[in-house]
């Protein structure tokens, strides 16, 4: 049988009788499938797989622990024969074949009225592969398509209209990373591509967004320092009026939803208004970007512990150490405030400061210095926002800092070592 012979279909076997003949493993995996399917399931075989028995043990299928006779195909709208036995398996295809019933003979693909194709399940979407009878290939290409759809990579967007008793639409609040669309999460992107809307912030990954078709509707709320063009109450009400109307709603975010990105407000308005709201956490900017310069935000003999803290915020509480680090988000304007306030509390002025502008993006840039000169440092490089700002010896470890910045104080060779106690105040450290 060529494959220019096969015409594919489904066959939608709920309620209906399927005899399966023979009791090893092909028949065992061919048994579950059908009942997955929902049909009335008669194994006819002398012996069974343990699987096997414990499903009719279950009473989820009969079994009739004996050979196969031709009357068993009597009424069965459907027959897979895996006996192991080519001239069982022939006798059956034939019985079946002259009472006019589509059998799978599993000993002679090329003789069989009806192949099983490889098969795996995404969201509602059941994806059958034949590869011209070769079951391996078919299983390899099964798997790629369905790794493809789980990542987002092909479309699981529904087109059709949804017909009565159809679940109404929702929302997913998606972190969608620093900026790099390498680094949305695999959730997250197979939600953005099941999308009919997408509430989209300024930041995260927007060249996805040039990916997705032409239908789908992008809404832009996004926000700068000071400047929120749409208010936080206009976006949540846009997200429940959205999914109310039976859209599948994608609240796209720069880094994580829930660090300092106001998602949990949006999840409770969904959920006080009747809406299923799905939050998928993203790589949170607060750790990613100083990654991205080489900064770790704790490190064995330099910091044990990090806050996050926006640089609008009072910082007089924030533990006052270089060896815990700083992290500020979108401070660039409040920066020399806020290292005046650190100052205030009694962190040195010593202490390294590392600002990365645009991480993980083309024109990302890093500048470093301490808490006493990163202010018209960063003044007169002119850096801006989207910026995160870090404070703290960590910053020492970075390829990017200048090299007497470098201190034997932390090892990663030898972790046992403990970190030096002198007092940064001795070490004057300048650009």
């Amino acid at each position: 049988m060529a494959i220019q012979d096969i015409y594919p279909t489904a066959l939608r076997l709920l309620g209906r009788p399927v005899l399966v003949v023979g009791g090893g493993p092909v028949a065992t995996r061919r048994a579950k499938g059908l009942l997955d399917a929902g049909a009335r399931v008669t194994v006819v075989a002398p012996l069974a797989s343990p699987a096997l028995h414990e499903l009719a043990d279950a009473g989820l299928l009969a079994w009739k622990p004996r050979h196969y006779r031709s009357s068993d195909v009597d009424r069965a709208w459907f027959v897979q024969t895996a006996t192991g036995d080519s001239a069982v398996d022939a006798q059956v295809a034939a019985d079946a074949e002259a009472q006019r019933i589509w059998c799978v003979n599993a000993s002679d693909h090329e003789a069989s009225a009806a192949w099983t194709p490889a098969v795996a399940v995404v969201d509602d979407v059941k994806i059958a592969v034949n590869a011209g009878g070769d079951p391996r290939r078919a299983m390899a290409l099964r798997d790629a398509v369905a790794t493809a759809l789980e990542t987002g990579d092909l479309p699981l967007r529904r087109h059709r209209v949804a017909g009565p008793g159809a679940t109404s639409g929702s929302v997913a609040l998606v972190g969608g990373g620093p900026g790099d669309s390498g680094l949305i999460t695999v959730r997250g992107r197979r939600l953005l591509g099941q999308a009919d809307v997408v509430v989209a912030d300024r930041l995260g990954p927007r060249e996805l967004l040039a990916e997705l078709a032409p239908d789908v509707r992008v809404i832009e709320v996004g926000k700068t320092p000071g400047h929120h063009p749409v208010p936080q109450s206009e976006i949540n009400r846009i997200l429940v009026d959205e999914a109310l109307q039976g859209h599948r709603v994608v609240r796209l975010k720069g880094g994580d939803p829930y660090v300092l990105g106001r998602g949990g407000e949006e999840a409770e308005f969904c959920r006080q208004h009747g809406v299923e709201v799905e939050v998928v956490s993203g790589v949170t900017s607060a750790i990613s970007v100083p990654a991205a310069a080489g900064i770790p935000v704790t490190h064995r003999g330099l910091a044990k512990g990090f806050s996050v803290v926006t640089g609008h915020e009072e910082l007089s509480e924030v533990p006052a150490r270089s060896d815990h680090t700083v992290i500020l988000l979108m401070g660039v304007g409040q920066l020399r405030d806020s290292a005046a306030s650190l100052g205030r509390a009694g962190l040195p002025a010593e202490t390294p400061v590392g600002i990365v502008e645009n991480g993980y993006l083309p024109n990302q840039r890093v500048t470093i210095g301490t808490l006493g000169t990163i202010a018209d440092q960063a003044e007169a490089a002119g850096v801006a926002n989207p910026a995160v700002i870090v404070i703290g010896d960590v910053v020492r470890v970075s390829p990017f800092a200048p090299s007497h910045f470098k201190t034997a104080d932390y090892s990663t060779t030898t972790p046992n070592t403990p970190r030096s106690t002198r007092s940064t105040k001795t070490r004057v450290l300048t650009l």
